[in-house]
């Protein structure tokens, strides 16, 4: 089990560090304070311990150690370490006593949070010290610019995770060295004009796939500073753990490692490392009201759309209440995640939907949701952990890109893969909004119509590929155990 409590910072052994395992490599885990970048590195600890290929370590903050351990529960021997976050442990711009992303107001002050967060170096530099068997290496996010720095300064190899996918990484490179925005908005602004992207000439990028800061070519300041060191960290490490895997993104890992680097070594499907099996399947706890629902609507024969917009970016009152529109006019059976919980949908949207609809005001499993053999598509923002639970579960994507890389990610569900429909950008060129009729129609298409069922066969597919990649000598199984055995011979990953 995943321990309950740290040890003191002066005297940090490696938990579980038995007579048996004193010759594997002892791997240092560090996660950025968001949850979905600290998510596929709980699920990288449990692939590492259950197939018993190192000794884990992992690094969090007080404020973030419940939610750690609980995804760490069943990985068997993973030390995990706190590291003091004080009250003044801030920057200018930066809210106090704030710990998660999550907690944020704006997401204006994420540079001044990152900028904060580097104020935890003398303690990360302690607890490395002190460990013992001493790291073989750290994984560190690359939030984290400085850990890779002071890791290196103690003589420790760094793997950099970011939590995206390797498309991407590559397109990021492109953004940084083309600056493809400033072609795009060069003169007469043009809907329809696209970037060519040199080394691959069938990928075409319009202005609306382009993330921020990217996006507009006349970006400066802290984003663009901290874009600046986050691809430094990456660069600078010796490997590049990647969720994703080789029969969806070969191309562009192959890529990656002949012409770019550092060596990228595709692990994922992180979330199929471990068997999310629920605590209600052996009657610990009552299962909840949101799986008895979907339940019945399997015993009924009904197909599901289940309905999530993030946890990070909050859409705002009047977007929710045009979903809440399309989603009964579209006439599907639903279930939809809401954030935050007392958010605004519409007078009696939910009495209108009820039985055909559920609204769930709070926290869902979403991996047990997406298992469930009545959800068949699954309108999401369009987050990389999402898109994969999603691919793992063979369940086809509306895909609606909120912010960071996640028009990114839309262009490569769509056009690429072929498993997702995109939700129009900015369907409403004076709101910007996505209006309710876009939302019907591009749900119902997922849903009941023939691209749905198009793309519904190509998931198909691809998850069968997902599960062979993490299989026993499978793609991702193999890179997971040579990138280790490079370690376990005491070499960089990159030599």
């Amino acid at each position: 089990m995943a321990s309950s409590a740290p040890a003191p910072a002066s005297t940090l052994p490696c938990s579980g560090a038995h007579d048996a395992q004193a010759e594997l490599p002892h791997i240092v885990i560090f996660p950025f304070m968001l949850k979905s970048h600290t998510i596929p590195l709980t699920d990288l600890a449990h692939q590492l311990r259950r197939r018993q290929m190192a000794t884990v370590t992992f690094l969090t903050t007080p404020g973030n150690a419940a939610f750690v351990r609980a995804a760490l529960a069943g990985a068997d021997s993973v030390a995990i370490v706190e590291l003091p976050f004080a009250d003044n442990l801030t920057k200018p711009g930066a809210p106090p006593r704030r710990e998660c992303v999550e907690t944020l107001d704006l997401m204006s002050s994420l540079h001044a949070f990152v900028e904060s967060v580097s104020l935890l170096r003398p303690q990360f530099e302690e607890a490395l010290a002190a460990l013992r068997p001493p790291a073989s290496a750290v994984v560190a996010d690359a939030f984290l610019y400085w850990a890779h720095t002071a890791a290196a300064a103690r003589g420790v190899p760094t793997l950099s995770f970011f939590g995206m996918n390797m498309f991407a990484h590559f397109t990021r490179e492109v953004f940084v060295r083309d600056n493809p925005a400033s072609v795009l908005t060069r003169g007469t602004p043009d809907p329809d004009a696209v970037f060519t992207v040199p080394e691959f000439p069938d990928v075409r990028l319009a202005l609306a796939d382009i993330p921020f800061p990217f996006n507009d070519p006349a970006t400066t300041g802290p984003t663009r500073e901290m874009d600046a060191k986050i691809g430094h960290a990456i660069a600078s490490s010796h490997g590049l753990i990647v969720n994703t895997f080789d029969a969806m993104e070969g191309r562009y890992i192959q890529h990656w490692n002949r012409h770019i680097g550092p060596r990228a070594w595709p692990v994922g499907p992180l979330c199929l490392a471990r068997t999310a099996e629920a605590a209600w399947h052996h009657g610990d706890v009552a299962k909840p009201a949101w799986m008895r629902w979907l339940d019945e609507k399997a015993a009924a024969g009904r197909a599901v759309l289940y309905v999530a917009l993030g946890t990070t970016l909050a859409v705002e009152s009047a977007q929710l209440r045009e979903v809440a529109d399309g989603l009964d006019r579209a006439g599907l059976d639903f279930i939809w995640a809401v954030r935050p919980v007392d958010a605004d949908l519409g007078a009696g949207f939910e009495e209108r939907v009820r039985g055909r609809g559920e609204v769930v005001r709070g926290w869902v499993d979403q991996r047990a949701i997406l298992a469930h053999e009545c959800v068949k598509g699954f309108l999401s923002h369009c987050g990389w952990n999402s898109v994969l639970e999603s691919i793992s579960a063979g369940v086809p994507l509306a895909v609606w890109p909120m912010g960071a890389e996640q028009p990114v990610n839309a262009k490569l569900v769509v056009d690429e893969l072929g498993v997702g429909i995109r939700v129009p950008p900015k369907s409403d060129a004076v709101s910007g909004m996505a209006r309710s009729e876009q939302i019907a129609r591009v749900t119902s298409d997922l849903m009941t119509g023939e691209t749905g069922a198009e793309a519904a066969r190509k998931m198909s597919a691809l998850a069968a590929k997902a599960r062979e990649a993490v299989a026993e000598a499978g793609s991702s199984w193999r890179a997971a155990e040579e990138l280790i055995g490079v370690l376990s011979k005491g070499n960089t990953p990159q030599s």
